[in-house]
């Protein structure tokens, strides 16, 4: 009697759960979608014209600040949100792999390097894949030849890809089209560009039907450079970014499985004003240690390689570092501009490797004060100077709420009117392997449980 009872109450349980909670994976579709450099606290502007994710946020559940990762750019934490741990395990710290040439010879990064060259943790998308799910992705980065990707509709798509060619023979682009995506002067219409992924992750949304999309947009973060984060042309930006939304939306609800599908939008970092640049290979060269032709480094026995609101300093002979770094510590501590010095040895305590642990870890990291970001360029005598063209960036530490960014995650298996106070990206990744049923060795973020049905 008592065994019966149990059951009974199994069962009733099982029948007042919600429907999304009791769909198997393969019923099941998540698309992470990132909203390139959209900051938490342009997000709680009331005027902010984004009703389509307003609706989403209120009809499932929303983070009032996301903390990233170290670095805060762009690839690093595309990582981070599909691995769920920190550089210091995923191993991308740049937009690309950077490679260091030898003694005398500055780094250089190679952006369009194999995705298992770059990238050393487990990722969704291989996870699923693993599992017999089907996976895609439209922009998504440190992707290049990722074999566990179904469906690739990549940054730069070629008439030749795979996915192109069907959309080529569906009438849903055309190779010119395609063509002007790639490098070139039509390159700079980003919007433009934005528009043909969204149109690209609709129709492999709507033909393939994938477990799980991962889908990026990329005019809101140049917006935000050029014209600086909460100026007129970023809100039209942001504006525009909601309009793609909710054309994918749209195709979710015309392919019949908006009640299978969940939305997680985030992004990848938040944004702050500069006006001031500082010009760390300019300091090497007065110092002595670097030689250049215009902008461009000759020869050197220290390089700099910028990222906006921070900058990695390199010695280019191991040999070396043991006389040099002491000497750079000392030049860059009285900088103008320049806000702390940090030993490349201390990355591990902000998330990042040790430099013996990935070339691509700089020997010396600098952060720049309130205002300022850094330039690579190597010209001229001046070492700062005001940005030209240039009004926002990011790369500062994950402390700084302004780096703080959106989270926002609706549909099946997710709750209504649920507002989390803080997170960390660290916890997209599990929480998306929650709803599919995956499992991520070594997680570093948790699941945020209390979104979930």
């Amino acid at each position: 009697m008592l065994r019966r009872s149990f059951l009974s109450l199994i069962t009733a349980a099982a029948l007042l759960a919600p429907a999304s909670a009791q769909l198997e994976p393969k019923d099941r579709h998540v698309i992470l979608i990132s909203i390139d450099g959209f900051p938490a606290w342009i997000w709680k502007e009331p005027a902010l014209p984004v009703p389509n994710l307003r609706k989403l946020a209120a009809e499932g559940a929303q983070a009032e600040a996301m903390t990233v990762s170290n670095p805060s750019i762009t690839w690093i934490n595309h990582t981070t949100l599909v691995t769920g741990v920190n550089p210091r395990k995923h191993g991308v710290l740049f937009n690309g792999l950077l490679v260091r040439q030898g003694p005398d010879k500055p780094p250089k990064i190679e952006q369009w390097a194999d995705k298992t060259d770059m990238v050393f943790a487990p990722t969704l998308y291989d996870l699923a894949y693993e599992k017999g799910l089907t996976t895609a992705e439209v922009d998504w980065v440190a992707v290049t030849k990722a074999k566990t990707i179904h469906w690739s509709f990549p940054e730069l798509p070629t008439p030749e890809g795979k996915l192109e060619q069907e959309m080529i023979a569906a009438g849903a682009i055309t190779p010119e089209q395609i063509s002007w995506m790639q490098l070139g002067p039509q390159r700079k219409n980003i919007a433009w560009i934005d528009t043909m992924w969204t149109n690209a992750a609709c129709y492999v949304f709507k033909k393939h039907q994938p477990n799980l999309l991962m889908f990026h947009v990329l005019n809101t973060d140049l917006s935000h450079h050029v014209y600086g984060p909460a100026s007129h042309a970023g809100y039209t930006a942001l504006a525009y970014a909601d309009r793609l939304i909710g054309d994918l939306v749209k195709a979710v609800d015309e392919s019949g499985l908006r009640d299978k599908t969940t939305f997680v939008i985030s992004t990848d970092h938040g944004f702050k004003k500069v006006n001031k640049y500082i010009y760390p290979n300019v300091v090497l060269k007065k110092a002595g240690h670097l030689t250049a032709l215009g902008p461009k480094i000759t020869t050197c026995e220290a390089a700099a390689m910028t990222q906006g609101g921070m900058c990695f300093v390199y010695v280019t002979d191991p040999a070396r570092k043991a006389e040099l770094l002491p000497k750079l510590k000392e030049l860059f501590a009285t900088a103008e501009g320049i806000d702390k010095v940090i030993d490349g040895t201390e990355g591990p305590t902000l998330g990042m490797p040790l430099p013996s642990e990935n070339q691509g870890m700089g020997d010396l990291i600098l952060y720049p004060k309130a205002g300022y970001a850094f330039n690579a360029s190597a010209a001229g005598e001046d070492t700062t100077g005001p940005t030209t063209n240039y009004g926002g960036t990011h790369g500062y530490l994950n402390s700084d709420p302004e780096l703080d960014g959106i989270f926002i995650a609706s549909g099946a298996g997710i709750k209504r009117g649920v507002v989390i106070p803080r997170m960390a990206n660290l916890d997209v990744a599990p929480t998306i392997a929650k709803l599919l049923k995956l499992e991520i060795p070594n997680v570093e973020g948790t699941v945020l449980g209390e979104v979930l049905e």
